[in-house]
């Protein structure tokens, strides 16, 4: 699947709009339609309601509302659409895909959208460094790195 450059646009968008936050949301869709939702990271919620359970800020994990995340899945299933991606930025930080991140995409140690992409944005000093895409390999049970994700490009 590959993404819309409105889609990427939009996704560059909010990454430097949330900065020097992690950014994060979900791309669905089907096919060439594909809308983007920009999700609220709830992480310096969870960091300050508590420390140790939660010791990250936003500055260095996102965590997507349990609810808007239902709501947003449940509408793309009304519609017909499917969930094609999930995007996330990395302050200051390069374009990757951590042991977090990880462990936040898997159940169980499996994805609960096996054939969705995830982005991760890099962000230096305000401004888009670089983007990659992951997608879940069941034979290596992992996240791969993916050709560009961007619709024309490889």
């Amino acid at each position: 699947m590959k993404l819309n450059k409105d889609v990427i646009e939009a996704m560059f968008q909010h990454a430097l709009k949330t900065y020097p936050d992690e950014c994060c949301g979900i791309v669905t869709g089907d096919g060439n339609n594909q809308t983007v939702h920009l999700c609220e990271n709830i992480q310096n919620r969870l960091h300050s309601e508590d420390p140790q359970r939660h010791p990250r800020d936003a500055r260095t994990a996102y965590v997507i509302d349990r609810k808007e995340f239902e709501e947003i899945i449940s509408r793309a299933k009304v519609q017909g659409k499917g969930v094609i991606a999930f995007y996330h930025s990395h302050p200051e930080h390069e374009a990757y895909f951590s042991e977090e991140d990880f462990a936040a995409q898997t159940v169980f140690g499996e994805p609960e959208f096996p054939d969705a992409l995830h982005i991760v944005i890099s962000v230096r000093n305000g401004k888009i460094h670089d983007l990659k895409c992951f997608k879940w390999d069941r034979g290596k049970q992992g996240f791969l790195k993916m050709p560009s994700p961007l619709a024309g490009e490889s």
